[in-house]
């Protein structure tokens, strides 16, 4: 990469103005995008979109104050700025022609679990193999807000560019995908995540399989085999000329597992064929989930070109992120403990493949701290009561619920372990600070908006 290409700004103001259909009042070069005045940096360009309970443009000072270059307006201000008629669409317009700019490779990831810890491994590969020249959404941003500004932050000469992608209705990624225009499309696994918004899992496979509406021609779709849906994802992805590589542990599937087996640190250490090769390494994070992640994972670096044996060194070196899957020792007593921060996200899948986790954990004591499981409608009721299996398979010794709707579990669980079932986190803090052993092993697992969160980060110093 030349001295030049990285002189280059994001955006200049005229581009944006011009794709936009807007008017610059100034010119100015624009690092960064962002809609949220609290992530401004130096030389952003501030969104101001409108909201159902806020106005971006009330933020304008504190954007500016904070460093923006200008901002994308709705209304004339003082400060340099575009203006546009709707700043939601303009938004849309940006990403769309940072999308259309970019002559690089681009790959969707979707899936009911899986979607963020697939998308970070994934950029850890090819940014291994191709350093600075690899562009990813952020955090979670994937809905249709989080999705074209995660394009409209891509820089122009990136050479991969990976984009988380998230839906809760029908229709939601069919939208998203055409923004998008993946050359390579993932779909991680189905589960009864949102299926309070759907009347079956196959509806759900339906509206995951929308990814495949944006593939650009001679593009590539990376199912999973070992899926209840996997003919219902190759059909979907069959209707638009997709090549179609199948992942997972059962033979007849595109990428699979040829041998797995612990490491001493917790991960795996695995044996995979691919079409083209077989390659040997280790998934740092532990759990059968993350092994069958980094299969896809693999799929998609061939796809793309990339170097297989820089993926493996980067699966191997990659830690678990906050909130999925980051491991904490907190010092009890005399000893220690360990906590393993699941806490962003949960559904039954998800869940059940973290308990099985825990159940392979050296431990004095197994303890389960499990949040409700949201949007799961008419289904609620039996989806957390049929939670009380894969506990008990995995030996946990204690269970600390927390939320109403984990009232059928805790039922279904009083008599058989130490139980207790709270309202909030601050509850299910209190009873772990007085509980916690040394050698205990505590997983934590729930929906985001349980906020399980503020639970880790006080166990490991960073909230009082």
């Amino acid at each position: 990469m030349t001295v030049e290409l990285l002189l280059q700004p994001l955006w200049t103001a005229q581009e944006v103005a011009h794709v936009t259909d807007g008017r610059a009042s100034a010119d100015f070069a624009i690092s960064g995008v962002a809609f949220d005045s609290r992530e401004v940096g130096e030389g952003d360009l501030f969104i101001a979109l409108r909201g159902e309970a806020t106005d971006g443009h009330a933020f304008l000072d504190k954007a500016f104050a904070a460093g923006a270059a200008g901002a994308l307006v709705s209304h004339p201000v003082d400060q340099p700025h575009i203006l546009v008629a709707d700043t939601t669409a303009a938004l849309n317009a940006l990403g769309a022609a940072a999308r259309a700019r970019m002559n690089g490779t681009v790959i969707g990831v979707t899936g009911s679990v899986g979607k963020t810890s697939t998308k970070e491994a994934l950029y850890a590969a090819l940014d291994r193999f191709r350093p600075g020249e690899v562009h990813r959404s952020v955090k979670s941003y994937n809905n249709h807000v989080g999705v074209p500004l995660s394009l409209a932050r891509m820089p122009r000469d990136s050479l991969f560019g990976i984009f988380e992608m998230g839906m809760n209705h029908a229709g939601e990624l069919s939208a998203l995908t055409q923004l998008v225009k993946p050359d390579i499309a993932i779909v991680t696994a189905i589960a009864p995540a949102h299926i309070e918004f759907f009347d079956t899992e196959e509806a759900i496979a339906h509206a995951k399989a929308e990814i495949f509406e944006g593939l650009e021609p001679g593009g590539v779709a990376i199912i999973p085999y070992d899926s209840p849906h996997h003919a219902l994802l190759r059909a979907a992805a069959q209707a638009q000329d997709a090549r179609i590589i199948a992942f997972g542990q059962t033979d007849g599937a595109d990428v699979r597992v040829v041998e797995a087996v612990p490491a001493r640190d917790g991960g795996t250490m695995v044996s995979a064929r691919l079409p083209e090769a077989e390659l040997c390494y280790t998934v740092a994070a532990p759990g059968e989930h993350n092994v069958r992640n980094s299969l896809a994972i693999l799929a998609a670096v061939e796809a793309a070109a990339g170097d297989l044996a820089a993926a493996g060194l980067a699966m191997a070196e990659l830690p678990g992120l906050a909130g999925r899957g980051a491991r904490s020792t907190l010092s009890v007593g005399m000893g220690h403990a360990l906590l393993i921060d699941e806490s962003y996200n949960a559904n039954p899948l998800s869940i059940s493949a973290t308990l099985r986790q825990l159940g392979f954990e050296k431990a004095g004591r197994r303890i389960a701290v499990l949040g409700a499981m949201k949007e799961l409608g008419s289904s609620s009721d039996a989806l957390h009561a049929g939670l009380a299996d894969p506990i008990a398979q995995a030996g946990v010794d204690m269970a600390i619920l927390v939320g109403e709707e984990m009232k059928p579990l805790a039922d279904r669980l009083a008599g058989t372990l130490a139980l207790e079932h709270v309202t909030d986190n601050a509850a299910a803090t209190q009873i772990l600070k007085e509980r916690i052993q040394p050698d205990d092993v505590i997983l934590v697992k729930g929906s985001n908006s349980v906020g399980l969160s503020h639970l880790v980060a006080a166990m490991v110093g960073g909230d009082n």
